[in-house]
């Protein structure tokens, strides 16, 4: 009776009622979900645990579609809990008041979307946040794209994206933060602390995913979806810390990877969603697949239909099903016969409820869908954010001759390349909704930094992409039209210093993306050697989504600048660096291989039992016959156009014990001409364990400013938790022995000393 009273009352006045009705049980969040559990049908529960991506304008009508038309009504009906890929205030407003003002509970919906590295203001791509090794702008990023991202009627974003990955073929390293799980951990608590705030209620925070658990960034050959196929140690020691720094820092949500583990997929892998993440790290939001990922069980062939799948989902641990179509209404079935225990779908649904409530939704289904967007997005402050970012992002990879920084003044500057005159390239792949060819280029940007424009000439050289490529398409290459060759050879010729766009269009990396060469793609190198034929003074500046293998290019080119993809303000960005008004400071978040042959390539890899000791070293070692082993440019590495020196390497002792801490300390000056800031790093090598350890291992960094000629003394502080392991105990634990320690500029350049934990 009281629930037909109930639902009366609901369609006189749904929102307010239902709301109340839920404070009357309790003021805490625990006691309104059981509340609201308590009161809920089989039905109700199930489409909770369903995720719609959106078909059509919902502010208009409703397309005659089956599939678009069962979608209205389920949401009618309050069985769905959470649309993707909807945005914008009017829109949102119009599917919350569908889902609430028409459902039995009203219990108002989740709205996701990819928001990466940006919605409408777009900041560097991860990867490029990553090569700034500086916190807080990466904390910054997150922040400003949860504003804007807020402002448009959005809760929940799918980032951010902290798979550790060492191979650049992989064309979704750009979402993440590169090779090592220290600095992946640190730029992926970051980033779950600017999207999240202290408080998911704030209407300018959203909820936070963190994504692919786990494994995504191991499958095998660097192409995407497929295996990986790593062990446990591997697993626990590198590809979940970042993850575990998620967790900590309290993300709202994890999403699963689309590859299997140890033979089974992630969606259904209980090792990874019971055992370790919901059972070890005590997780108490939801998780959700990624697209289809319940459904795609049946092709990994674990499972023989969507029943078997939703079975095997709901039971490994993932609670919300994204456009897989397998727990609604599979699950409902399986309840009812028996098959599946209705506990698994109450644990799922408490989690998803748990999140709406920490967002402040049953409080106020609209209060996303309220703010004045036109004071949020793309505002000044904004954009001097991006480009403080994004010079920040900037690696300096070669400086011959101290060819930068270039001058501004009576010094005839060719601009060639296409990608120079590119206003989408540098918005990168998974822009939100930055929209296309709104960025600076570094056309644009060089030409408002000279004092006389005249000095500054443009030739676009050979077509690098035919077509106008999207996120659904792929970038096909001109690879046979040389037109415009001869005119950039000619132009530079007649300039004291060329700059030469190259590198990838923003939709050669990311998603779907893998590569099997890393080169440059196209007429490029042509391009490259017949302007460097002509003219020494060539600074090369790379917009790229991933490592690329350019030795020909580091051999040859003087000075190259690694500007990846910067984002809104990209073009000024590169033009601050590139004429001295901010000294390059990026340090490399991956590995640069020789050639695509290496990859993966790492600098924390294993020792092996014939470790090769130098690249001349005999034969029957872990080496190429026909290449070198170590990268191109290694992990950490970065020039400036200041000179630091490094000195005086001190430990406050050489034995230390479990509850010591370990002060280690180096005096850094800023020999140069220039001020600038130095990444200083901090590498352990663990020589005796239980199991193999890596050669390096970061364990800390400082980003320290220092003026021409200043000295400072640079601390840091390693305890035995600093030192723990995934031992073959199956156990995080320190153990005694002999550890070499480095503090230096990259992973392969420092001071050495060494101290023993007893």
């Amino acid at each position: 009776m009281f629930k037909n009273i109930f639902s009366a009352i609901i369609i006189i006045d749904l929102v307010i009622i239902s709301s109340s009705a839920i404070m009357a049980k309790g003021d805490d969040v625990p006691n309104k979900v059981e509340d609201l559990i308590s009161r809920m049908t089989l039905e109700e529960k199930v489409g909770q645990l369903q995720q719609y991506s959106s078909r059509w304008a919902m502010t208009g009508p409703v397309p005659d579609g089956a599939v678009a038309q069962e979608m209205y009504q389920n949401i009618k009906d309050g069985l769905a809990g959470s649309m993707l890929n909807i945005a914008g205030t009017e829109a949102t407003r119009k599917a919350q008041e569908i889902a609430v003002n028409n459902s039995r509970l009203g219990i108002p919906m989740i709205f996701g979307f990819d928001v990466v590295h940006g919605y409408k203001t777009i900041f560097p791509i991860p990867l490029a946040a990553a090569a700034s090794w500086d916190v807080e702008a990466v904390r910054t990023s997150a922040s400003v794209a949860a504003k804007e991202a807020a402002a448009d009627g959005l809760h929940w974003t799918f980032a951010p994206m902290v798979d550790i990955s060492r191979d650049a073929r992989w064309g979704r390293v750009m979402e993440g933060a590169g090779e090592d799980p220290y600095l992946g951990s640190v730029m992926a608590k970051a980033q779950v602390e600017g999207f999240q705030g202290g408080d998911l209620a704030n209407e300018t925070t959203i909820a936070a995913c963190a994504k692919h658990f786990a494994a995504y960034g191991f499958v095998e050959g660097g192409r995407d979806y497929n295996i990986a196929d790593i062990g446990e140690s591997t697993l626990r020691n590198v590809v979940l810390p970042p993850f575990k720094a998620c967790a900590d820092a309290g993300v709202a949500t994890f999403m699963n990877s689309f590859n299997e583990v140890d033979g089974v997929p992630a969606t259904g892998n209980a090792h990874l969603l019971r055992d370790v993440l919901k059972g070890e790290w005590e997780f108490d939001g939801f998780v959700v697949s990624d697209w289809a990922s319940i459904d795609e069980m049946r092709f990994h062939g674990v499972a023989a239909n969507k029943s078997e799948a939703a079975l095997l989902a709901i039971t490994a641990g993932s609670d919300m099903d994204m456009e897989g179509h397998c727990y609604f209404p599979k699950l409902i079935e399986m309840v009812e016969s028996g098959e599946v225990d209705e506990a698994l779908v109450d644990d799922a649904v408490r989690r998803i409820l748990t999140i709406k409530f920490r967002l402040g939704l049953f409080d106020d289904p609209y209060r996303y869908c309220n703010q004045n967007i036109e004071e949020v997005f793309l505002s000044a402050e904004n954009l001097e954010k991006v480009r403080d970012v994004a010079r920040k992002s900037i690696v300096l990879l070669k400086n011959e001759n101290q060819l930068l920084p270039l001058s501004k003044e009576n010094k005839k500057i060719a601009v060639i390349g296409d990608l120079a005159d590119d206003k989408d390239t540098p918005l990168g792949n998974w822009r939100g909704k930055g929209g296309r060819n709104v960025a600076v280029s570094l056309l644009e940007g060089i030409q408002d930094a000279v004092g006389n424009k005249d000095l500054v000439t443009f030739e676009r050289g050979p077509v690098f992409a035919e077509n106008l490529p999207k996120f659904s398409t792929l970038v096909q290459i001109n690879e046979t039209d040389r037109t415009g060759i001869t005119e950039a050879i000619e132009a530079a010729q007649d300039a004291d210093a060329v700059v030469l766009a190259l590198g990838e269009n923003c939709f050669q990396s990311g998603e779907a993306r893998s590569q099997s060469e890393i080169g440059l793609k196209g007429l490029q190198q042509e391009l490259l050697e017949a302007v460097c034929a002509v003219n020494r003074n060539v600074v090369v500046v790379l917009m790229n989504g991933r490592p690329m293998a350019i030795s020909w290019m580091a051999e040859h080119i003087p000075a190259i600048v690694e500007s990846w993809h910067l984002g809104s303000e990209a073009g000024n960005a590169i033009a601050d660096v590139l004429f001295g008004d901010y000294n390059p400071s990026g340090k490399l978040p991956m590995s640069f291989p020789r050639s695509v042959g290496q990859c993966p390539i790492y600098y924390n890899h294993k020792n092996t039992g014939r470790p090769a000791e130098s690249e001349e070293d005999y034969m029957f070692t872990t080496r190429y016959v026909d290449e070198k082993v170590s990268p191109l440019f290694p992990f950490g590495y970065g020039l400036s156009y200041t000179t630091f020196d490094y000195s005086g390497l001190e430990l406050s002792d050489q034995d230390i014990k479990k509850g010591d801490t370990l002060k280690i300390a180096v005096k850094l000056k800023n020999t140069g001409a220039m001020d600038g800031a130095e990444v200083v790093q901090l590498y352990i090598r663990d020589l005796v364990g239980s199991v193999t350890r890596p050669i390096k291992e970061l364990k800390d960094f400082k980003k320290v400013f220092l003026k021409s000629g200043e000295t400072k003394r640079i601390e840091f502080e390693l305890t035995a938790d600093d030192l723990t392991f995934y031992t073959k105990k199956g156990i995080w634990e320190t153990e005694p022995g002999e550890f070499h320690l480095w503090v230096g500029t990259n992973s392969q350049q420092g001071l050495q000393t060494k101290f023993y934990l007893k």
